[in-house]
């Protein structure tokens, strides 16, 4: 199944000892097929100078997808390298609850013109 639409991000950085390292909070709205609230939190490693840089983050989303209510967790794996980015969003496999118990699948997030949109590519069980 295939779900779309725009999202709005609030990061807030949190306080952290080392100026190549940084922790943020996540604070996202999901809008479209996925009506949504997410929590999440990101870790950062590089220089950012040099548009070189990791990270890794752990959201909890938590509303509607396709009509279907429940929660599920994804997980961020993205990397810079001198601004070229790679990134990888997965479900969490059985972080589903609710109507989303089982979900699976992956998101790819789109930057056009400043705002941010998601493609989430997912499979839910057969319902009993």
């Amino acid at each position: 199944m295939h779900a779309t639409g725009p999202f709005d991000v609030k990061v807030v950085p949190q306080p952290t000892d080392d100026p190549s390292l940084g922790r943020m909070a996540l604070d996202k709205h999901y809008h479209g097929d996925l009506e949504a609230s997410a929590a999440g939190l990101m870790l950062t490693g590089g220089d950012f100078k040099t548009g070189s840089a990791g990270y890794v983050a752990m959201e909890k989303i938590t509303g509607t997808l396709q009509g279907r209510a429940g929660t599920f967790m994804v997980q961020h794996d993205g990397t810079l390298n001198q601004g070229a980015q790679q990134l990888s969003i997965t479900i969490v496999p059985g972080s589903g609850t609710g109507q989303l118990a089982g979900i699976a699948g992956k998101m790819d997030i789109k930057i056009t013109e400043g705002k941010h949109f998601y493609e989430l590519e997912y499979t839910l069980p057969e319902a009993k």
